[in-house]
């Protein structure tokens, strides 16, 4: 691990989105809150927020922050049949907390599909990428596409 001990202390977020596709089945259960499984927008929601708190457990290198807070938001695209989870992660550290948000937007869609695998086994996930950050040396970032 990195030595982060001489950084600056400064309040630090990022956001970060995942989304997954599905069959018309699938979207339909989704769309109309039927898993036989529960809940699948809190479970998600659930799951999210405890993979940005292990994060230093799941990547070694990263180091064990002060998360303050973590909002867990989601986006139904009915043309598309998609849903997009956003995880924004809210620090006052040393270090940034990309990864947090990163790992808890993918948790959330592989929690999305463990929900719903029982439908439809060819979701897709993709598209899990940082959308912005702030705080630090390298300042602020904000994903152009």
């Amino acid at each position: 691990m990195i030595d982060i001990s001489k950084k600056d202390i400064t309040v630090r977020t990022a956001k970060a989105k995942g989304t997954i596709a599905f069959g018309d089945k699938a979207f339909e259960i989704i769309k109309n809150r039927t898993s036989k499984k529960g809940d699948v927008f809190t479970t998600a929601k659930i799951a999210s927020i405890q993979a940005v708190k292990s994060t230093p457990n799941l990547i070694p290198m990263c180091h064990p922050i002060p998360i303050e807070s973590v909002q867990v938001d989601f986006e139904n695209n009915e043309s598309e049949k998609t849903v997009t989870i956003i995880v924004t992660v809210k620090s006052t550290g040393r270090t940034g907390v990309e990864m947090e948000a990163l790992c808890g937007a993918a948790t959330g869609c592989l929690t999305i599909y463990d929900m719903l695998k029982y439908s439809d086994k060819a979701m897709v996930i993709k598209e899990v990428k940082l959308i912005e950050k702030t705080g630090g040396k390298s300042g602020d970032y904000k994903r152009q596409d």
